[in-house]
């Protein structure tokens, strides 16, 4: 069922920078390793409305209803521009006390989820996706796109987690240094800021 065509184009899906991928480096290097860790998961635990609803037959509605699929696309950018917005208007330090950090993880987390539930595109991904690799004789197909799906989401994990290790890493040629801080933020305030906008303007 997991063939090595299908544990390769995700690996490479996964890989490819993308809202995800942006905002766990983001996170790790900003306020570090486990901080990216909950932006990771958070971020594939975004994946799972989206891999139901295709196993469920839901993305269905998204592909022919321009309504549907309009309302979530908008949202979804407007909430990218959102994280835009409040990274540009960030201090420029790395100054975060620990207390703050616990309070904050899930939080980290949820924004991250919401990154993934907000695009309509990810779940016409799915739809797409999945059923390439499902053989026509396969006597449960229900279950086996839930097995490619959670291999996914497995892989997605894992990859966005080395992301973060690797911005907290990146993270001592920044930190003593306001001005290459307030440099970074702006850059990637800028790339969100990008992606909402290419999400508003993008088609189906």
């Amino acid at each position: 069922m997991i063939s090595m065509e299908f544990l390769i184009t995700s690996f490479i899906v996964v890989v490819l920078p993308g809202t995800g991928v942006i905002y766990t480096i983001s996170t790790g290097l900003f306020r570090g390793t486990r901080a990216g860790v909950f932006a990771a998961t958070g971020c594939t635990a975004g994946i799972i409305p989206s891999m139901l609803s295709c196993i469920l037959g839901l993305a269905a509605i998204f592909h022919t209803s321009a309504l549907a699929f309009q309302v979530l696309k908008f949202a979804g950018s407007a909430y990218l521009l959102y994280l835009a917005w409040s990274m540009w208007r960030q201090t420029g330090t790395l100054e975060l006390t620990a207390e703050e950090n616990r309070k904050s993880m899930f939080k980290i987390a949820f924004k991250g989820f919401l990154i993934n539930i907000l695009n309509p595109k990810l779940t016409i991904f799915f739809l797409a996706f999945l059923p390439q690799f499902i053989p026509v004789q396969a006597p449960m197909p229900v279950l086996n796109m839930l097995v490619l799906g959670s291999v996914f989401m497995g892989m997605t994990w894992v990859v966005f987690i080395v992301y973060a290790l690797l911005a907290d890493k990146a993270r001592i040629w920044i930190a003593n240094s306001p001005g290459k801080v307030k440099y970074v933020q702006r850059t990637f305030a800028a790339m969100f800021a990008m992606l909402g906008a290419r999400l508003a303007f993008s088609g189906r």
